[in-house]
């Protein structure tokens, strides 16, 4: 390992990481700082024969039981220059910089502690949460069961494994467990936590809301549980009691990531709550260097901020998130160009699919595409397309940030559908192909989303309980759903005898110019929110959307203003799919007709 206290230790870039905002729920697995944790510290500082180093140590533990990351790191790295071979040195330092969200070189700072006190065994504790954090839950199972084989029914331990199971899919496994640690420490509110997280990614939320509340009945100080009872209150639709939540987790956690991500959350609720103004400042915080997710935008110029001129500049642009966040965002384009005027010049990076897409909208634009990759293990995005000179570049910003600008309410939001244009000889090609299949009209279909993780299911309804619409009288359904579907098709015709005509000659996932076209030229596009129904609305296709209480981008209205010409259908209550099934089935029919 390469060792330099006045910089740090150098780090390996670990493996890639998808972009993200706020969690849904926040992992449980402890953390160095834990109480615990510390007071074994203590204990070994009785201990130290380098008496040099021990003040030191000392005060780096108190610094840490505080939530002072940085004085502890101050005071460990002070401690390591008197004794390289510190053991407890290097386990402070990790904790210091696990405290701030620096996992990357919190995991080489525990290896060298591990190396240096070999019987730590606790230390592969620490090892598992951090390989955990990276993604590499393989490696992350593995220590929590060696720690477990030394301390058996350890709480902590199992609650890290159980994290770890319920990662991977793995929901019986850990409730079991999680089950089996709580007949025996019916008092540990991290396990009533993680048990709630169980149930809320299976999609659970009234339960998981019983389990949340059992935490902080034992542990009413417990930040992390009162963020994600807050969330299940926003699933469950209510709103104003997920604000009261988020905000005192916020007021809770000495945790500066944990803090970010939870006004990242607090963010969706303020517009949930139609307050978007404050809302979009609140989002800004994704960009916070201390944030554990934060991309790196690799831009050295301007970085634009509200009320900058933009008349005569050259601005560019840079597409965030996932794919469906660039379509809903570039809703600002069009606004930002007639701010630019005609001697302005904009340049926009883009997922490299959407460039035809973009280009054909904004003619006038440069459009490229962004190119992303893992530095010093943090997500960083550049513009490769530019060649590396920016110098003609006035102004930068990610493309979510000049919504709290011209999308402040909802009123600000375009009336007129359609800022993006499929291609016209293709639309045309598609609509006489569709022809030829009946004269009904055709209905095209989007029931899930590509993205499984993190519980994202429970957003969208089981294929089954698409039955009611599809069996309409008089349609012809068209699949427009990427990835795998094969079996979702088979059921519909084995069980209802209804045939989704799939469209030949078009890879549904990555032919997303030709898939604009499509969708510009079905009679009408119908399903949840996922990257497919985002085009379809961009391009001013007929949509209809079933959304899920609580989302976001409704803005807290009934309709969804990113899109005026989008109907919105919504449950009564979380995952309540049935009646609000029947109720799409019988506007098919009205359309039908």
């Amino acid at each position: 390992m390469s060792r330099n206290f006045a910089g740090g230790v150098a780090l390996p870039a670990p493996a890639a990481a998808p972009i993200s905002t706020a969690k849904f729920t926040l992992d449980s697995p402890g953390h160095g700082a834990a109480k615990s944790s510390l007071e074994v510290l203590n204990a070994a500082l009785g201990e130290l024969r380098a008496l040099g180093a021990k003040p030191l140590l000392k005060q780096a533990v108190n610094a840490l039981n505080g939530g002072d990351a940085q004085q502890g790191m101050t005071l460990a790295l002070r401690a390591l220059e008197q004794d390289e071979q510190s053991g407890l040195g290097w386990y402070l330092l990790a904790i210091a910089k696990e405290m701030s969200g620096d996992f990357a070189g919190s995991i080489q700072c525990y290896e060298a502690a591990l190396s240096l006190l070999p019987d730590h065994t606790e230390i592969t504790n620490n090892l598992g949460r951090l390989a955990y954090r990276l993604g590499q839950p393989e490696i992350a199972e593995q220590l929590f069961r060696h720690f477990l084989s030394h301390f058996p029914n350890h709480p902590e331990g199992a609650n890290n494994l159980a994290c770890v199971l319920r990662d991977q899919g793995r929901a019986d496994e850990a409730i079991d467990l999680l089950k089996a640690t709580l007949s025996l420490h019916p008092d540990q509110a991290v396990v009533w936590n993680t048990l709630g997280t169980v149930m809320a990614e299976q999609g659970d939320m009234p339960n998981a809301k019983l389990f949340f509340d059992e935490t902080l009945r034992l542990d009413p100080s417990f930040a992390k549980a009162r963020y994600n009872r807050g969330n299940m209150n926003l699933a469950l639709g209510d709103i104003s009691q997920a604000l009261e939540d988020c905000e005192t987790a916020l007021s809770q956690t000495k945790s500066e990531s944990e803090r970010i991500m939870m006004r990242l959350a607090r963010s969706t609720i303020l517009i949930n709550l139609g307050r978007i103004r404050e809302g979009w400042e609140e989002y800004e915080a994704r960009l916070d260097p201390q944030f554990s997710d934060v991309t790196r935008f690799m831009i050295d110029r301007p970085q634009w901020a509200p009320g900058d001129d933009l008349a005569g500049k050259a601005l560019l642009l840079i597409g965030e998130q996932g794919l469906g966040d660039e379509i809903l965002f570039a809703n600002i384009v069009p606004d930002i160009l007639q701010d630019l005027g005609s001697t302005g010049r904009l340049a926009i990076a883009v997922e490299p699919r959407l460039i035809p897409l973009f280009q054909r909208a904004l003619p006038t634009a440069t459009v490229g595409a962004h190119a992303t990759f893992m530095l010093e293990g943090r997500t960083a995005r550049a513009t490769p397309f530019l060649e590396g000179d920016l110098s003609s570049i006035d102004l930068w910003a990610p493309l979510a940030s000049p919504l709290r600008h011209y999308r402040a309410q909802v009123a600000d939001f375009p009336q007129t559908a359609g800022y993006l244009k499929p291609d016209p000889a293709r639309v045309v090609h598609w609509r006489a192909l569709l022809a030829s299949l009946s004269d009904k009209p055709k209905v095209g279909l989007l029931w899930k989303s590509g993205m499984q993780t993190s519980g994202r299911h429970r957003f969208f309804s089981p294929f089954e309980q698409w039955s009611a619409i599809l069996t309409t009288p008089g349609v012809t359904f068209v699949n427009l759903q990427y990835g795998d579907c094969d079996a979702e098709i088979e059921w519909a015709r084995r069980e209802l005898g209804v045939a989704i005509w799939t469209p030949p000659g078009i890879d549904l996932k990555q032919d997303l110019d030709d898939l604009a076209a499509l969708t510009c030229a079905i009679d009408l596009n119908l399903g949840f929110s996922n990257a497919t129904l985002n085009i379809a609305g961009a391009c001013g296709a007929p949509t209809w959307l079933i959304s899920a209480p609580g989302a976001w981008p409704r803005l807290g209205t009934d309709h969804y203003p990113w899109y005026p010409q989008a109907r919105v259908f919504q449950p009564t209550a979380f995952a309540d799919w049935a009646p609000l099934m029947s109720q799409v089935a019988g506007a098919l029919a009205e359309f039908t007709r």
